[in-house]
């Protein structure tokens, strides 16, 4: 039987709601008033698991050669078919913790027992090449990334249809136990009340149509973008 959303629980993953707040009213302040560092922009995808967010990416890494993808740093171990530098950095514990110290992060988090972070010189070296920076991050880190850097970011929330659809790609697409699959859900439910902090939500029901609505979205920014700085 498939497991119900339970409540969120109270844990160190899922950072307080003043908390977030905070971060998100910091965020909305200085993303007009903080100067861009760069001439390029950073495209943040967020959403809950399995919404799609990885292969959304993909397809738009394939149709768009001036965007790039931040590869971010973790300490779970790789999945089969993954490869270190690709989808992600596999960081030890004790890597992580030195990036952490050194200040190598715009932004990091312990989400399901496994930290993660994007890494200052992965952003800076796609946007000092030219190209745009396409992220795929989490909500809280998605927001403290906006933070940073400013007006040269957009967001972009992909969500799926409905909670009926969330489940059946959370339990389709986890290897993991029951206990791993109720804390995604969970977690992903959470997720899903904070899209109205993002610019745009994109609605992945067919990836051919949220592939294209994504590229109007990115070609939109781009263009409101380049008339602001000129």
């Amino acid at each position: 039987m498939m497991p119900e959303i339970p409540e969120m629980p109270e844990t160190t993953e899922k950072p307080e709601t003043t908390e977030i707040q905070e971060i998100t009213d910091i965020a909305k302040k200085a993303a007009d008033k903080a100067p861009a560092p760069f001439t390029n922009l950073v495209f943040i995808i967020s959403g809950p698991s399995g919404a799609g967010k990885g292969t959304l990416c993909q397809e738009l890494l394939r149709a768009d050669k001036n965007l790039a993808l931040s590869v971010s740093a973790t300490t779970r171990a790789p999945r089969p078919g993954e490869r270190y530098g690709r989808e992600y950095y596999f960081y030890t514990q004790e890597e992580f913790d030195a990036a952490r110290r050194a200040e190598g992060f715009l932004e990091w988090a312990e989400v399901h027992g496994r930290c993660y972070g994007t890494l200052k010189k992965e952003v800076e070296k796609i946007l000092a090449s030219g190209k745009d920076c396409l992220l795929e991050i989490d909500v809280q880190g998605g927001l403290r990334v906006r933070q940073a850097l400013g007006r040269n970011c957009v967001t972009i929330f992909v969500d799926v249809p409905d909670n009926k659809e969330l489940i059946r790609r959370i339990v389709r697409r986890n290897q993991e136990n029951e206990e791993e699959i109720r804390s995604r859900m969970a977690t992903a439910d959470w997720e899903r009340t904070r899209k109205g902090q993002y610019r745009y939500v994109v609605i992945n029901n067919r990836l051919r149509d949220a592939v294209e609505e994504t590229r109007k979205i990115i070609k939109k920014a781009r263009e409101e973008y380049a008339s602001a700085i000129n």
